[in-house]
């Protein structure tokens, strides 16, 4: 069923995709690792098959002079075969892991380590016969991968019809002329030549398969409109909760504000973004400190209060920045400023005595 269908009509948020991601779940294509493990392995087999060959001519050398004179029971039987065996296998093995971590690695830009999609779910113990039919074959991405399937078999017969009959006279020529060894050649050859083809057309044919893949995934991670709210709820918390928080810290604030530059000696101000209320009480220290700071609202908020409570308001655009973003409340005024200090406090004295 389409995601609209289902009410899902909202792109899905970088929250949800994070989420789904630490889960394991991600857009890739089964089709580019399956491609690319294939086209790596039967390079590698091309590139060491001399190799091979010697390994395996060794091995069998080994047991056909060794059976008639050794006892079967021989400990040295079954090693030889498991060292042949490993070294065979394990370059092949390698590649064929190495590429198939890279191709996932590609796909989801980056690596994913999560036990969650192998975590047993017991609600699977049971059979869901219908649901899986309806899912694998009864539905647009059952009958998109049906397709597909049979479209690979077609790449692959035909790769292997053109190749045959292009190199079908050469084996059989080969093969009247009693060249065993060369009819051999030719048929690895041929096997080789028919791998590497098809892997390359499937890897080709991978690519359109992970952006089918890709928009399958973001289709199925859509939100419904009472989703986005839900995880705004969960990510930012409730609005009207947060609007009350908000409110309540604004009036403790204010409250806070209104004794701090009602206490204060000076506002210094930058006419409306900052404004910074000095205290200077030499029982606490010989310097004056920040009693109160606000920027734009808040600081119109101070300078308000300042009047309200006949403390004076200095206009000093470059010192109420400094003091506002380097200091904060109960900081004492540091020695660089204490010169332009000294000079504010001199014309308050005065305000003072004139008032």
């Amino acid at each position: 069923m389409a995601a609209d269908d289902e009410g899902r009509t909202e792109q899905p948020s970088e929250y949800k995709l994070e989420k789904a991601r630490k889960e394991g779940r991600v857009a890739k294509s089964q089709e580019i690792s399956g491609a690319l493990v294939l086209l790596l392995c039967v390079v590698t087999i091309i590139f060491l098959s001399k190799w091979f060959f010697n390994e395996i001519v060794t091995i069998f050398k080994f047991y056909f002079t060794q059976c008639s004179t050794y006892d079967v029971k021989n400990p040295t039987f079954l090693p030889a075969f498991f060292n042949v065996f490993i070294k065979c296998v394990l370059p092949v093995g390698l590649i064929s892991a190495v590429s198939a971590v890279m191709a996932n690695i590609v796909q989801t830009r980056g690596f994913i380590f999560s036990l969650k999609p192998i975590e047993p779910k017991f609600s699977k113990i049971v059979p869901k016969i219908g649901e899986y039919l309806k899912k694998t074959i009864f539905s647009m991405k059952g009958l998109f991968n049906v397709a597909k399937s049979f479209l690979k078999v077609g790449i692959i017969i035909f790769v292997a019809y053109l190749y045959i009959k292009k190199d079908l006279f050469v084996l059989i020529d080969i093969i009247d002329n009693g060249d065993v060894a060369g009819a051999l050649g030719q048929v690895a050859r041929m096997a080789a030549q028919i791998l590497i083809t098809v892997a390359v057309l499937f890897l080709i044919l991978s690519i359109p398969d992970y952006f089918v893949q890709r928009h399958d995934f973001m289709e199925e991670m859509k939100m419904t409109k009472q989703e986005v709210k839900e995880e705004y709820k969960e990510m930012e918390g409730d609005p009207e909760v947060k609007s009350k928080l908000q409110q309540m810290q604004r009036q403790l604030l204010s409250q806070n504000i209104r004794k701090a530059v009602s206490e204060s000696d000076v506002v210094i101000a930058n006419p409306t973004h900052f404004a910074v209320a000095l205290k200077f009480d030499q029982t606490v220290a010989n310097s004056p400190m920040v009693n109160a700071k606000g920027e734009d609202e808040n600081a119109l908020t101070i300078r308000r209060i300042a009047e309200q409570n006949s403390v004076p308001v200095v206009e000093n655009r470059p010192l109420a920045r400094e003091l506002y973003t380097n200091l904060e409340v109960g900081d004492i005024i540091p020695e660089e400023y204490f010169k332009i200090l000294a000079t504010i406090y001199a014309h308050l004295d005065k305000y003072k005595n004139y008032k």
